[in-house]
């Protein structure tokens, strides 16, 4: 982290569905956005936990997506966590109805990665139709 060219704090607002939702559908048409924007509300208030899964998964949908267009122009990277949370919200002064997800590490690798520690066989990992 702290000699990557590019170091990204990817957070989230928990309470964008709240701000102007319409502004993300203004280029639908308008019987679809006459019905996604009261969704919206109606789909996020008084849910915290699915404000906060909405968070994490919008940003982990965003940090592969610049993982991904790093390796398309030839650097490398890596999600980061176990940080103290805290202090970067300290430094990085987010707002209170804010959250943090995670860093993403980007430039040129100093030394090859280490080994992966391996993976679960897809059996463990994949279920279809049912558990």
């Amino acid at each position: 982290m702290r000699t990557s060219s590019l170091l990204i704090v990817l957070c989230a607002d928990l309470r964008s569905w709240n701000k102007e939702p319409g502004r993300y559908w203004r280029l639908a048409p308008e019987n679809v956005r006459n019905f996604i924007v009261p969704a919206i509300d109606n789909y996020y208030r008084h849910k915290h936990q699915v404000q906060r899964d909405e968070a994490m998964r919008s940003c982990g949908i965003a940090a592969q997506t610049l993982m991904l267009a790093a390796k398309s122009m030839d650097y490398d990277s890596c999600p980061m966590v176990g940080f103290d949370f805290e202090a970067v919200a300290r430094i990085i002064d987010l707002p209170e109805d804010h959250v943090l997800s995670m860093f993403v590490a980007v430039g040129k690798g100093e030394r090859e990665p280490w080994p992966r520690a391996g993976q679960l066989p897809m059996k463990e990992v994949v279920i279809s139709n049912r558990f």
